[in-house]
């Protein structure tokens, strides 16, 4: 049976590459993305990046992306009802399943089991239980290229902010750190890949630190 999936998306390298991944598989049809947007201010949650930037990434990847808005802050009851009314309007589109890009939190995966039980559709999670480094080597040496937007600064140096997402990068990240940022490390905005047709043009502008986070505000190149 054909699998009619939307892809959980925040522009990063995970969600990218899950698209790229399910790409490959005979049975799947990707009918979307979708992702959660501060409505006052237009950006990506936690990622802070541009819905501008994320329409022109999609645009690039050749698929359809739905933005929810939510507040900012937004309790989790209020993202929940935001995503269960989003999904609500997908109902006449035939889709069967929610892909994830999740590798190895089991606590994010049950609370995504959880939070999708009633909807009646299948979770996916293509790449969950890889090696995370050879992950980041598989990505990089298949052209995936992004721009770390985020960077937690108890668990990685603030200097990444800015910097690109490849493999000399990989390369260098420490044994200490997740080179794929999984535990929050850092967050990415890919830029150039497999899963997209021409580079999207953007560039770092102002570095910043607020909350215990190092941002790098991506710009339009």
């Amino acid at each position: 049976m054909r699998k009619r999936v939307l892809i959980a998306w925040s522009g990063g390298k995970d969600s990218a590459w899950t698209l790229h991944v399910l790409r490959q598989q005979p049975d799947v049809e990707i009918a979307g993305l979708f992702t959660t947007v501060h409505e006052d201010v237009a950006r990506v949650a936690v990622h802070e990046v541009r819905v501008s930037l994320l329409s022109a990434q999609a645009e690039a990847a050749g698929v359809r992306l739905n933005t929810i808005s939510i507040p900012r802050p937004c309790p989790n009851a209020v993202y929940e009802s935001a995503i269960s009314k989003f999904l609500g309007t997908q109902a006449g589109e035939g889709i069967t399943h929610l892909a994830f890009g999740d590798l190895f939190l089991e606590d994010i995966r049950r609370y995504r089991e959880k939070q999708f039980a009633a909807s009646g559709l299948k979770l996916l999670f293509p790449l969950w239980g890889l090696g995370t480094r050879a992950l980041a080597e598989e990505m990089t040496a298949a052209g995936l290229r992004a721009i770390i937007t985020c960077v937690d600064l108890k668990r990685a140096p603030g200097e990444w902010a800015g910097s690109v997402f490849d493999a000399e990068f990989v390369a260098r990240v420490p044994p200490a750190i997740d080179p794929c940022g999984e535990n929050g490390e850092f967050h990415t905005f890919v830029f150039e890949g497999p899963m997209l047709s021409a580079p999207v043009r953007a560039r770092p502008g102002e570095l910043t630190q607020s909350g215990g986070f190092a941002y790098a505000d991506l710009l339009p190149a």
